[in-house]
């Protein structure tokens, strides 16, 4: 990332708003929302700011540079914040429920959930996803584990729980219809991880 100090006349572009690099990964997550990796274009994504280029070689050297800062502000925002929301939640149980309320609303919302993997051939997109898998999946199975499941246990229910975090995700934006919402939709989130916590019946 390119950040070399200049006057602040040199910061402002014929009046326009002063952009961190914040606000081009920003601007880069929405365009590949809106129409995957081939979306991120520095033109493009210049004028949606209503800035110049630039602006955008201020911060970033490149566009594969703009490209990893927009995923890694994904991960930020999508798992990392997430998680840190609930470390003051001593119950697990309480936990995991509030996680998926959270994620699943926050993914309601975010067509990167479901985007993102058609781009995984692209190495930095893949190698995010894996990160984030291995995150989210390693956290549910803490949190199974704390609620009293043996290691290899609570690692299979936390797969369970995530491939269905991402069934559900997939029907939120390709059929929602398909899905009950409102209080119906809670209960039955709950439902499910009523099924996903109760004790085996030979354990």
């Amino acid at each position: 990332m390119v950040m070399v100090q200049r006057s602040d006349k040199a910061l402002r572009e014929g009046g326009r708003k002063r952009l961190t690099a914040q606000d081009w990964a920003d601007a880069a997550l929405t365009a590949m929302g809106e129409g995957g990796l081939a979306a991120v274009a520095i033109e493009p994504l210049a004028a949606r700011l209503d800035t110049t280029k630039g602006s955008f070689y201020w911060h970033f050297a490149n566009r594969e540079a703009l490209i990893e800062a927009a995923l890694d502000r994904w991960e930020q925002k999508s798992t990392e914040a997430i998680i840190a929301g609930l470390a003051a939640e001593s119950d697990p149980g309480t936990r995991l429920r509030r996680l998926f309320a959270e994620a699943s609303e926050l993914a309601s919302e975010d067509p990167l959930e479901v985007s993102l993997p058609a781009s995984a051939g692209h190495p930095r997109v893949a190698a995010v996803l894996r990160r984030v898998t291995e995150r989210r999946v390693g956290y549910l199975a803490q949190l199974f584990a704390e609620l009293g499941f043996p290691p290899d246990e609570a690692h299979r229910r936390a797969l369970l729980a995530y491939t269905g975090y991402l069934g559900h995700t997939q029907l939120t934006h390709a059929v929602p219809e398909t899905l009950p919402a409102g209080e119906d939709g809670r209960r039955y989130l709950d439902s499910v991880l009523d099924t996903l916590m109760r004790a085996a019946p030979d354990s």
